[in-house]
């Protein structure tokens, strides 16, 4: 196929082939990694703060386990006693905030149980009583192993790795503590209506890192109650409700787009390049051979010929008048002389000192100024040219 194309598209082939092989080594070297940098708690996601590992656990234990994307409110129509929501960490907006906290009121009024880990969590739950600590927020590491605090069947779970980033303000009588980091509240329980209410200061324990430490399992496990229990793990609240494109992230699937922009601009080259005018190749007219040109100028130059060139130039002058130069007398140049004036039609006053110049430089060579010799052959040329215009001016006039 290469020998039926011309060497122009042959160039083109070639380039565009380079073109897909330099896009190639830059999106396996440039092929973005998996994010391991965000801290949102999403059952989808397997960095390190994570729920992934947790909600597959579930999953492979036995236990009905589904993520929910809808609104809350659409939750409220279909729980009841044996239906236990996860907000881990919930991002809710101004928008949807007060819809929330409505949502969670209204399961927890048909009974459902509601698990809610950090302080936004704490808000939503109905008589929820957080504060942040501002020194540590944003943490992303343990700061705390919680100790238990009662004898209740969460506070078995052991010992548990925490953020302190938050912590219960003030308990209510109906409020129960079960873990502690230090004099702060960590984990409480507590009924609200037929339901129950479990916060978590943080969701460390349920984090992919952390969720085969110690306790932290157990925690788990444990607050979720009986193991028959409808498990729905809200991921609407978090603000990046997966869709198509989301499983792409971590791969080079995205440059995608790229490639197929350099494809069609590729393309629209190709088009436009073969669908435009077609213009023939310039053709250089000249008389003799550039190189032949350049190559005698550079012989002159170095043998510093300047008296061969005036005497060139000076012989192409007499042939044109007809004149055969045999030997330098004031007879002949003043028989040239009247030669040429009459081709002129005038006495040129500079055809005298041209002739005599030209005269000696022809039989009596010497090495001549270049400046005297160029302007001897300008001199020259331009009386070639007047002679040959007067020759044309008296044949038109016949």
């Amino acid at each position: 196929m290469s020998a039926s194309l011309n060497p122009r598209d042959r160039r083109l082939l070639l380039a565009c082939l380079v073109i897909v092989a330099l896009a190639a080594c830059v999106v396996a070297i440039l092929a973005p990694q998996e994010d391991d940098d965000n801290v949102v708690p999403s059952s989808f996601s397997s960095g390190t703060h994570g729920a992934e590992a947790a909600y597959l656990t579930l999953e492979r234990s036995g236990y009905r386990v589904e993520r929910w994307e809808r609104p809350l409110s659409e939750l409220v129509q279909q729980n009841d006693a044996h239906t236990v929501v996860i907000l881990a960490d919930p991002m809710p907006t101004r928008k949807n905030l007060t819809a929330a906290r409505s949502s969670v009121a209204a399961i927890l009024q048909h009974g459902g149980r509601v698990i809610a880990t950090g302080s936004s969590g704490g808000d939503l739950l109905p008589q929820g009583q957080v504060a942040e600590l501002p020194q540590i927020a944003g943490a992303v590491e343990s700061n705390c192993t919680a100790q238990p605090d009662g004898f209740g069947d969460l506070a078995n779970s052991g010992a548990v790795h925490l953020r302190e980033v938050s912590f219960w303000k003030k308990t209510l009588p109906e409020q129960r503590v079960e873990y502690t980091c230090g004099t702060d509240a960590v984990v409480v329980s507590y009924a609200v209506g037929p339901g129950h209410a479990i916060w978590w200061a943080d969701s460390l324990p349920l984090e992919n890192a952390f969720i085969a430490k110690d306790g932290d399992l157990a925690l788990l496990l444990n607050s979720l109650g009986d193991a028959g229990n409808h498990i729905v793990w809200d991921e609407s609240l978090h603000n990046d409700e997966p869709g198509i494109w989301s499983y792409a992230n971590g791969t080079p699937v995205r440059l995608l787009w790229l490639q197929l922009v350099l494809a069609a601009l590729l393309l629209v080259f190709s088009f436009s390049r073969r669908s435009g005018p077609l213009l023939p190749d310039p053709v250089v007219a000249r008389d003799a051979p550039l190189e032949f040109v350049y190559s005698l100028g550079a012989l002159y130059d170095r043998a510093g010929a300047t008296s061969t060139a005036v005497q060139i130039a000076y012989a192409r002058f007499c042939l044109m008048l007809g004149l055969k130069r045999k030997r330098n007398s004031a007879e002949e140049t003043n028989e040239m002389m009247a030669v040429a004036s009459s081709r002129l039609r005038r006495i040129e006053p500079e055809l005298r000192p041209t002739i005599e110049m030209c005269e000696e430089a022809t039989y009596a060579p010497a090495q001549m100024p270049l400046r005297q010799a160029l302007k001897l052959v300008h001199s020259l040329s331009r009386l070639e040219r007047e002679v040959r215009q007067g020759t044309l001016g008296r044949d038109k006039e016949k």
